[in-house]
């Protein structure tokens, strides 16, 4: 894939959008520094998934916890990736009907944060 070659100038973005913040200006985060698509796509997912398990109340119904996740979930995009990107729409209904536990690496969205690097760096100085 020819988006897992080339990352756009500072590497991908993933765009994070707090659904249960007042205005745009508090409720977006931009995290830079993926070095290709893949691990973008891969953090983007495992955000929201974690999103999604942390809105999940014992006993909703799929439909509850999609519901509360447009409410106060945060959602994940990687910028101008495009139709390559991965999108919550593909798979929100898969998170609501098969929750997936704590500490399941589908969750471990920390693990791929490129800002986890930048703070290794910092501890060697």
């Amino acid at each position: 894939m020819i988006g897992d070659l080339f990352a756009p100038p500072g590497g991908w973005v993933v765009r994070i959008r707090d659904h249960s913040a007042e205005t745009e200006e508090e409720g977006v985060e931009d995290v830079r520094g993926f070095a290709s698509l893949m691990h973008a796509n891969a953090f983007a997912r495992a955000y929201v998934r974690d999103s999604v398990e942390r809105c999940r109340v014992p006993d909703a119904t799929p439909e509850e916890v999609v519901g509360d996740w447009h409410a106060f979930g945060e959602d994940a995009e990687v910028l101008e990736a495009g139709a390559q990107g991965w999108s919550s729409a593909s798979e929100l209904a898969f998170f609501a009907r098969h929750p997936a536990p704590a500490g399941s690496i589908e969750r471990d969205w920390r693990g791929l944060d490129p800002r986890r690097d930048d703070a290794d760096e910092d501890d060697d100085a």
